[in-house]
């Protein structure tokens, strides 16, 4: 499950959100044709840098990197300059994100504890050494930046459940007092909140008790809402996503009266909606906007690959420059206040994450780092999108990463299940699967029905499929690689996080002769239970899951693992964290003391300072070492022996 916020641009969805890693034995012959070990420090220890993002003025650059003390922190430099110093960290806990306050000497930044994602927003001066002020010191609130803006430099957005733990209400907090007013009350069912170009929330989305879609907006700060669009449930997901410079127009992705999800333009006065840019069967996802014209100059396709269309012919060279600047698929992170300055990462998929700042008045860009530089010292695997035919004839696409140095026959392989499941998977550099890979295993990554991207058709085929077609997309998917000669039938493990937890889970519990072991990260065992505990603030998003897992205890009875547990075979790793919110660890608890009372094969790992996935590097590597020990006992492969910092012994339940 991904991080969840009020924000119209995540869902709440389950995301893989977790380390998962293997190793094994292989025959002697097909070991010394494979590359060079990539150690796990390398692969998942600390980024050297990441996620640079440009200051409003264009004149420094913040990003992540580690402290002295080895835990990502917020740094900052000025451009053409070597001056970088730490200005906000965590003795603990690292941060990962951070976002430019207007006046361009402070940056925001959202960060909780223990994983409990009750996250507070921080405000940290880039020019002095105090400590960074809590902005939301509130307990047991959970707070997310909302919306802020060059054009209004001492106030920001935050979302909060501080009135009502169900739901998000919007405050106007002040960037040099610390004051904070309500400005927008959240009726009740309202999931998140779209400012206007004066910093004015006048839209929200709302999802109703059968699943259907509602966009309220309004035409004044105080004025009434009125419903500006409906879609019913078969529509999917619905996601505004900017108003126009003006404020007469808003910009949705939506699939309205097509299969995939289109970009429309609404006018806000008929209601009208035009569209923009469109595909038969790929969704539209986000968009990019001119930070100064507010134009929605682009729009995002991921079909094999992620593919950007440029909306504003004004953009058009750019795009071609920024196209021949490096290769591999373009993302955009940030851009100065007056839309001249760009920061780009491109995505390799036998690479590490390459950054680059772009100059729109030269159309030059100027590398700045690589995420991971020692990764160059290593083969990588390249990654390839698959199709294949599921057994009632529906076409499943995905990805295989095949091993380096080794002819890619009977190999063994690890089908690697993605989270959500209303997400997918996507081409470009990955550490698990190249970590596998390397590790001498073919990977397969199935975005099986019920994932996001391919049209609402497709989505919809997931909806009370958990148990069902969904599960049987990944025996074919098997099956698949099997016939093509890739796998080794009997050398097949199962993994994955979350919704990838729970799959791995419901493989080996419903289909017990299916795969030789799996490996089960943060994965929900009783649905039921599941739906109990999940956090208060997803009360808005209940007829999500309602409606696409189903909701009746009888039915999601025959769906859950743990009442299957009797019957699994296969030999089990669970990984969990002790203050997930989003899948409780009586998920994980209950269905180890089934197997345990049963007699059957389960190794058992809790991390007391994490939640729904390992964010500390030092507990990724940990369990990863745990995986690699574990496969290389049941499936084949390699392995890179456990450093001492490395043992699980005191995580072991």
């Amino acid at each position: 499950m991904p991080r969840v916020r009020p924000s119209v641009m995540k869902r709440y969805v389950l995301t893989l959100m977790t380390a998962i890693a293997l190793a094994g034995v292989a025959p002697q012959s097909a070991r010394a044709a494979l590359p060079p070990l990539i150690p796990r420090a390398v692969l998942f220890g600390n980024p050297v840098k990441t996620l640079p993002t440009i200051s409003p003025d264009g004149k420094r650059l913040a990003y992540l990197a580690p402290d002295a003390h080895g835990v990502l922190a917020i740094w900052v430099r000025t451009v053409g300059k070597s001056d970088d110093r730490v200005v906000a960290s965590d003795p603990v806990r690292p941060i990962r994100n951070v976002v430019w306050q207007p006046d361009s000497r402070h940056v925001l930044y959202e960060q909780d504890k223990n994983g409990d994602e009750n996250f507070h927003v921080f405000r940290a001066d880039i020019l002095t050494k105090r400590s960074p002020v809590d902005l939301t010191p509130y307990p047991g609130v959970r707070a997310g930046i909302d919306s802020i803006d060059p054009k209004f430099p001492t106030v920001a957005l935050i979302d909060m459940n501080k009135r009502d733990k169900t739901v998000f209400d919007v405050y106007r907090v002040g960037l040099t007092d610390g004051a904070s007013t309500l400005d927008t009350q959240n009726p009740g069912n309202v999931q998140g909140w779209v400012a206007d170009n004066t910093l004015q929330i006048r839209a929200g989305l709302v999802q109703n008790a059968d699943g259907s879609y509602t966009i309220i907006v309004r035409d004044a700060p105080k004025g009434p809402w009125r419903t500006l669009a409906s879609y019913p449930a078969d529509d999917g997901f619905v996601s505004p996503q900017a108003f126009s410079p003006d404020g007469s127009a808003l910009y949705v992705t939506a699939a309205a009266g097509a299969n995939a999800a289109q970009l429309l333009r609404y006018d806000l006065k008929t209601g009208s909606p035009t569209v923009v840019t469109a595909d038969p069967t790929y969704d539209v996802g986000g968009v990019l906007v001119d930070a100064k014209s507010r134009n929605v100059i682009a729009a995002n396709i991921t079909r094999e690959r992620s593919d950007w269309q440029a909306l504003d012919p004004s953009y058009g060279s750019d795009f071609t420059a920024l196209k021949l600047l490096h290769p591999g698929d373009m993302a955009f992170t940030s851009t100065s206040a007056d839309g001249r300055k760009i920061i780009v990462s491109y995505l390799v998929d036998d690479g590490p994450v390459s950054f680059y700042a772009y100059d729109r008045d030269t159309k030059k860009g100027t590398f700045l780092f690589t995420s991971r530089p020692e990764l160059s010292k290593y083969t990588l695997a390249h990654m390839k999108p698959i199709a294949y035919t599921a057994r009632d004839g529906t076409t499943i696409h995905g990805y295989l990463t095949l091993p380096v140095g080794v002819e890619p026959k009977n190999l063994p392989m690890i089908e690697f299940v993605h989270g959500g499941p209303w997400g997918r998977d996507s081409w470009g550099y990955s550490a698990y699967p190249q970590w596998l890979a390397n590790r001498g295993y073919a990977v397969l990554q199935p975005n099986f029905r019920g994932s996001t991207g391919y049209g609402k058709e497709f989505l919809n085929k997931g909806d009370r499929q958990w148990a069902g077609t969904m599960h049987t997309d990944l025996l074919d998917a098997k099956a698949w690689a099997v016939a093509q000669g890739y796998a080794d039938p009997t050398r097949v493990a199962i993994m994955g996080g979350s919704y990838g937890g729970y799959a791995t889970l419901a493989a080996l519990a419903f289909s017990p002769d299916a795969f030789a072991c799996g490996v089960d990260i943060v994965g929900p065992s009783n649905l039921n239970t599941l739906l109990a505990s999940i956090p208060p603030y997803w009360a808005t998003a209940r007829a999500q899951f309602s409606r696409r897992m189903g909701d009746s205890v009888d039915f999601l009875n025959s769906q859950s693992p743990l009442f299957k547990a009797g019957k699994i075979q296969a030999p089990l790793l669970i990984g969990q964290g002790a203050h997930d919110p989003r899948v409780n660890i009586r998920e994980s608890d209950q269905i180890v003391a089934a197997m345990r009372k049963g007699n059957k094969p389960v190794e058992y790992v809790v991390f007391p300072d994490e939640g729904h996935g390992f964010a500390r590097p030092e507990n990724n590597r940990r369990f990863n070492a745990a995986a690699e020990a574990f496969l290389a006992k049941y499936l084949g492969g390699r392995a890179e022996p456990a450093g001492p910092d490395e043992s699980i012994t005191a995580f072991l339940k």
